[in-house]
């Protein structure tokens, strides 16, 4: 298991990226689930950058990563307002993108092109997890 802390600003999504895609390719991560992944992890850690610390300008995200057989597991954390994103419901896809209200996209897509999305706020943190599978 490998960790990344960083301040939760889009100015450190390449930093977070970068950490990311090191250890998939040093892991065997086929191209179509890396790019799922760098879509996925860059999503979540802007929602974090964007919304989690309102009333904050340095909070801080931390991303975490581990490989167990063909499976990755990533794990965002943040100290921000409490927020679980899957509580949502899934956007009306068969609406136009005119009717349909704006928000929840990116989520969705998340919650799509991974085999895993879980959520949990324990001792202050949001805590989110994404699983694929690699091979």
């Amino acid at each position: 298991m490998e960790k990344l802390k960083v301040e939760a600003n889009t100015d450190k999504l390449d930093e977070v990226l970068e950490f990311l895609d090191e250890r998939l390719d040093g892991n065997g991560c086929n191209e179509k689930a890396k790019m799922q992944l760098d879509i996925a992890v860059e999503e979540l850690f802007v929602n974090i950058a964007h919304y989690a610390y309102p009333d904050e300008e340095n909070g801080m995200a931390e991303i975490e990563i581990s490989f167990s057989d063909d499976m990755v597991n990533i794990t965002l954390y943040d100290s921000g307002t409490p927020y679980d994103p899957l509580a949502k419901p899934d956007p009306d896809i068969t609406l136009s993108a005119e009717e349909r209200p704006i928000g929840g996209l990116g989520i969705y897509m998340v919650k799509k092109s991974m085999d895993d999305v879980r959520y949990r706020h324990e001792d202050g943190m949001n805590i989110l997890t994404i699983s694929k599978k690699i091979k």
